[in-house]
């Protein structure tokens, strides 16, 4: 598994198979197919997002978050990373900065079965795993969702 260009060179590789292992889950479930821990280094500076469910203020620092700041059509975000729409309405967005030696998994996302008539495919889309993010990030600042219809 390799990280994106540009961030890489703020993480090396290492070994937690026991983190590696609460990141991973079967198919349909969600979660991640694959994944390879890392740890930030002490010069990092990456900047990781996360959509998350305004009516639920815990979901804010939720283990899953990604590289990139979401953009384009809602429906093409919850596919790419596997987001049941029970599981969030996807209203707000944070940005935090990653702390330095903080441990994450990377991986890609695990297929996920939100109902009988919608199941997303694993995805290609490389997701970011924190255990506790409260703790492993800063500088956060929280956007709103707003409706734009094209």
């Amino acid at each position: 598994m390799s990280l994106p260009q540009g961030i890489a060179a703020h993480f090396e590789p290492t070994d937690d198979p026991a983190l590696l292992s609460s990141a991973l889950g079967e198919p349909e479930q969600g979660k991640l197919c694959q994944g390879q821990v890392y740890q930030s280094k002490s010069d990092a500076k990456v900047v990781l997002f996360r959509a998350w469910n305004s009516t639920n203020p815990n979901s804010q620092f939720g283990q899953w978050w990604a590289f990139h700041q979401p953009s384009g059509k809602i429906a093409a975000y919850r596919s790419d990373y596997e987001i049941c729409y029970q599981w969030s309405p996807l209203d707000k967005l944070v940005s935090c900065t990653l702390k330095p030696g903080t441990k994450v998994v990377v991986g890609n996302g695990q297929s996920a079965k939100c109902s009988a008539y919608l199941t997303y495919p694993a995805s290609e889309k490389q997701q970011v795993y924190l255990v506790d993010a409260a703790n492993a990030v800063m500088d956060c600042s929280v956007y709103d969702g707003v409706m734009s219809w094209q």
